[in-house]
């Protein structure tokens, strides 16, 4: 299941559809460029809208560098159009797949999704590499690769099978990235004294550590309900997704979200158009690694003008883009973020890139009281010390420091 939020807002539907961005909004969003005094020298057309690139100071970053054609960040997702207008001249063919049966599917193509399934993967891509090219928007890495490994099936459900295809693809094609903004079906939390359910978490375990030792940098989304993943116990009414789901008391510290929680995963919390943890974003202190913007509803964080909507901008399949919000719009930043550092040091492990992300991270206090609606109640806490706590981990990520020599 993809970690995109629905959200209080008209902005997208029930089922965290896109908005799809219309010649109105472009027209729109120009003369509001144009009022605010904002040049559009150097710009892509919809770079405006995304209030996001400035809050992670991937607009300054790009000044110096636009990250190298020698790296490949890896979305591991629902598929990926790479006949996009943004997409296709930063497109990786060599290391994109279709592992949805469980064994590499190389046919031409085979890694797009189809006029019914979901675009997500390709608006993830777009957030982490759409090209610098007049056209569109702008990704937070525009000069390195991206390559589509899908693993959710026609149904929408990412299983073990295929997202340990995903990790093993990604590990024998020269990955130095990969990106996963989903859990893998069908427990949301897979509990390690049920005999199944460990045998999932090793499975996918052992598949990202080889993608590790092979030198890519596995970046994953923290998740949207709002959880404490540091609590007592967590309330599932989710699992099994492909089945028949009831509520099911779980312990986080045994019962693991995979791959997010799994060892060397990079854990990514989502932040609002104002820097405050998304109202949706899950959250805990020793869970949560680092932040980045995934958007929010408007009615609780709004961008400054001339952006107007409060989710994230990204590509849509068929040559559109649209607007979604989510910790799965969060994590491509984080993993452009690291598709800059390695472009700045290309003999860097993914120890050393992780130790670079993490270091040049803005530290971020913890936002308390956190009451993102206004109704006077507390709706999360947060704790630890501003380079280290369980809303922000160690801050929000920066993309101008990953381009520093």
């Amino acid at each position: 299941a993809t970690r995109t939020a629905p959200l209080p807002s008209a902005a997208t539907t029930d089922t965290g559809a896109p908005k799809v961005l219309s010649g109105e909004d472009l027209a729109a969003a120009k003369a509001a460029a144009k009022a605010a005094g904002q040049s559009a020298e150097g710009k892509d057309p919809l770079e405006p809208l995304q209030w996001d690139l400035p809050a992670i100071k991937a607009d300054k970053a790009h000044e110096k560098s636009l990250g190298s054609k020698k790296v490949t960040v890896a979305v591991i997702d629902t598929g990926v159009d790479d006949t996009h207008p943004d997409l296709a001249p930063n497109f990786d063919r060599d290391a994109s797949v279709n592992c949805v049966a469980g064994k590499p599917d190389t046919t031409d193509g085979a890694w797009r999704p189809s006029a019914a399934e979901s675009p997500h993967g390709t608006h993830v891509a777009g957030e982490i590499a759409a090209a610098k090219n007049g056209v569109g928007m702008t990704g937070v890495a525009p000069g390195v690769k991206v390559a589509g490994i899908k693993v959710s099936n026609p149904d929408g459900f990412f299983y073990t099978e295929a997202v340990v295809c995903g990790f093993v693809w990604a590990a024998e094609h020269g990955v130095d990235v990969t990106n996963n903004s989903y859990y893998t079906d069908p427990w949301y939390f897979n509990c390690k004294n049920d005999p199944d359910q460990k045998a999932l978490v090793e499975a996918v375990s052992r598949a990202s550590r080889y993608a590790e030792k092979k030198g890519a940098v596995n970046v994953a989304a923290a998740g949207n309900e709002n959880y404490d993943l540091t609590s007592d116990e967590i309330t599932d009414p989710s699992s099994p997704n492909d089945t028949t789901p009831g509520d099911r008391v779980v312990d986080p510290s045994e019962c693991l979200d995979i791959p997010t929680q799994l060892p060397g995963v990079v854990t990514v919390a989502a932040t609002g158009a104002k820097g405050l943890k998304s109202s949706f974003s899950n959250y805990g202190r020793g869970i949560v690694d680092i932040a980045a913007p995934g958007g929010d509803s408007t009615a609780y964080q709004t961008p400054d003008a001339p952006a107007t909507s409060g989710l994230i901008l990204g590509t849509l399949p068929g040559g559109e883009w649209g607007y979604m919000a989510g910790t799965s719009m969060a994590s491509p930043h984080v993993a452009g973020v690291a598709a800059l550092i390695k472009s700045t040091h290309p003999h860097a492990s993914p120890a050393l890139v992780k130790a670079l992300l993490y270091a040049q991270a803005d530290a971020t206090a913890c936002t308390d009281p956190y009451d993102i609606d206004g109704d006077g109640k507390v709706d999360a806490v947060c704790e630890g010390p501003k380079n280290r706590n369980g809303f922000y981990g160690r801050g929000m990520a920066d993309a101008l420091d990953a381009v520093r020599r």
